[in-house]
């Protein structure tokens, strides 16, 4: 009797870990499918460009491009995904010989060119999560690509990734907030 119920047991573990990874990868391919951007990029009085809209969607990455003509009068255009992608492909290729404005010293609140804009804030959907985490890793290209995106979807995500960061959510929902001095537990 006591063999069955192991068995019970193992079945029982067995079968929820399958249901726990089925949910899990559930998750991590509609990750993936929302990774896709609409964006508003405006040029600025000193040429260089900022994202000043950005969602996520589940079509293709697109973008609008404001742009100044030489009487200021604002004209827009419509950037898709294939042409975001070549001036993306174009910008890292940039980054590669050390040539990219998105990975210099410098002040970069005063915004960048449009391929590298787009490079900054759509590197992960146009070239890949693996490309996207590279540029990441790089100080100055992480700043820089901070500096350049002024949307309150950026804003709103960047804040909370930091609050996520000092609350511990489990599993059932439940949350805690973490402390130096540690956790004690008491029997009794």
């Amino acid at each position: 009797m006591r063999h069955i119920s192991n068995i019970a047991n193992g079945v029982a573990l067995g079968s929820a870990g399958v249901i726990m990874m089925s949910v899990l990868s559930g998750c991590s391919q509609q990750q993936e499918q929302a990774q896709n951007k609409f964006l508003v990029i405006e040029q600025q009085t000193n040429g260089k460009y900022i994202v000043v809209e950005e969602m996520p969607t589940e079509g293709p990455s697109r973008a609008i491009i404001r742009e100044k003509d030489a009487n200021g009068n604002v004209t827009e255009r419509f950037m898709n995904e294939s042409e975001m992608k070549a001036m993306a492909e174009q910008e890292y290729q940039k980054v590669q010989n050390g040539t990219s404005e998105t990975v210099q010293n410098g002040d970069s609140s005063a915004g960048m060119g449009l391929a590298g804009t787009i490079l900054a804030v759509a590197a992960g959907s146009l070239l890949g999560n693996m490309i996207g985490n590279a540029l990441m890793n790089n100080k100055n290209f992480s700043k820089r690509s901070s500096s350049v995106n002024k949307s309150a979807y950026s804003r709103s995500a960047a804040s909370r990734a930091s609050s996520s960061s000092s609350t511990k959510k489990s599993f059932f929902g439940g949350s805690s907030k973490t402390s130096s001095y540690g956790s004690r537990s008491y029997a009794g």
